[in-house]
């Protein structure tokens, strides 16, 4: 019970780190505003990217993640 409680609270801690993280981002890309997204965005990949490897969330949904927002910071350049 007490090693599950010391994991839960690390997953939490890493899982809050990159939702924060991609809430920026998306908050960025409802403003319009490129700059500050491509920066949040950088930032969120690197917290998936851990949150990856320390096998809170699978590898696929890290990238599945990074992929949608990348995609939507493109289409916001274009227009």
């Amino acid at each position: 019970m007490r090693v599950t409680k010391s994991k839960t609270e690390k997953n939490r801690k890493i899982k809050g780190a990159f939702r924060s993280a991609v809430k920026k981002t998306e908050e960025a890309i409802g403003k319009g505003d490129a700059k500050m997204a491509r920066e949040s965005f950088q930032k969120a990949s690197k917290a998936l990217d851990k949150a990856s490897q320390k096998k809170v969330i699978h590898k696929n949904t890290a990238a599945r993640k990074k992929s949608r927002l990348n995609r939507r910071i493109k289409g916001m350049e274009k227009k």
